[in-house]
């Protein structure tokens, strides 16, 4: 194997993913091995190259307390139903994954614009929600809870800054009791940066979220990501409904947009809080999505960076409450 994989995986699993390669590649050798980003997960992640062909293997990060067990039986579903790249092997107790390698393109490439887009989107929704169901895991309003209360005892923000999403949560859940019976499949964060284009058709990437959930929570992601005006919500509605929305789906997607919100602002502010800080944050106020692009135009906010990601992070929670625009997660 390169010695460019020998130094990254943890040498417990080095011989894991050695007899793993060997497995899906046989004789042929491996020619090239290059490290990709792994994104927030800490999951390594490489192109392998050997002859013609083109492997991502996967390996997982740390575990953590809210880790999904179920990730392998989703992706391998997926995969199977055409929406994620060919699953070549799975071992879910050393945590590594080898599937088809995607070469992308821009998902601005794509033909047709934002329109046409919007609409690709919804019918790939559509699919995967008519998918065998994913196994349960946990009801979503709960992991939101518990990434909110984490977020509160890391001391990012002041004793009770966060108390009033925390009752607003516990509201909504009151009056929206979460119904089992009505879960699908579901990718639970189909951000831009897990949707590859290939030149020809989109897939579907990571699934270390997936799991049995909502089917607005997966709608109401794509919505924040993609379909920034009214006419490309309706579209992505329609192609994903088969039908015009009604007033009942209008009123479910709100109620799942907060969920997805403040999922979302949970998961920003856990990255601001592993970074140094001098004291603790005692004000909420955020930005508007013009001004927060604006500061982005001019060079005020650069991407990646702490500030930026913990000012998103403080929109993700005045959307929240307020149900004003966010921006979209690949432009942070």
């Amino acid at each position: 194997m390169d010695a460019k994989i020998l130094d990254a995986v943890p040498a417990a699993r080095r011989a894991i993913v050695d007899a793993a390669l060997a497995g899906v590649l046989g004789a042929a050798p491996v020619a090239v091995v290059t490290p990709l980003s792994g994104g927030a997960s800490g999951a390594l992640i490489f192109r392998v190259e050997s002859g013609k062909r083109l492997l991502l293997l996967r390996v997982e990060g740390p575990p953590s307390p809210l880790r999904n067990p179920h990730q392998y039986v989703s992706m391998r579903l997926a995969a199977e139903a055409g929406l994620a790249p060919k699953l070549f092997h799975v071992d879910a107790a050393a945590g590594i994954a080898i599937t088809d390698f995607i070469v992308q393109q821009p998902l601005s490439a794509y033909p047709g614009g934002p329109g046409a887009l919007a609409q690709a989107l919804g019918v790939l929704l559509a699919r995967l929600q008519a998918t065998p169901a994913f196994p349960a895991f946990i009801d979503y309003p709960d992991l939101v809870r518990r990434l909110l209360a984490h977020v509160d005892r890391t001391g990012l923000f002041a004793a009770g800054l966060l108390d009033s999403h925390m009752e607003h949560l516990a509201r909504l859940s009151e009056a929206h009791p979460w119904d089992p019976a009505k879960l699908v499949s579901s990718h639970n964060d189909p951000n831009p940066r897990n949707i590859l284009f290939d030149g020809e058709r989109l897939w579907l990437i990571d699934w270390e979220s997936a799991y049995r959930n909502d089917p607005f929570a997966d709608v109401a992601i794509l919505l924040d990501n993609f379909a920034p005006t009214p006419e490309l919500e309706a579209v992505f509605l329609k192609a994903w409904l088969g039908r015009a929305p009604d007033e009942a789906v209008y009123t479910r997607l709100a109620l799942l947009r907060s969920l997805t919100r403040l999922y979302y602002a949970g998961v920003l502010l856990s990255a601001s809080a592993t970074l140094p800080r001098e004291a603790p944050d005692t004000d909420l106020a955020a930005p508007s999505l013009a001004d927060f692009r604006r500061a982005r135009r001019e060079g005020r906010l650069a991407p990646g960076t702490r500030q930026t990601i913990h000012i998103a992070g403080k929109m993700y929670l005045a959307a929240f409450l307020s149900g004003r625009p966010v921006p979209a997660l690949d432009t942070l």
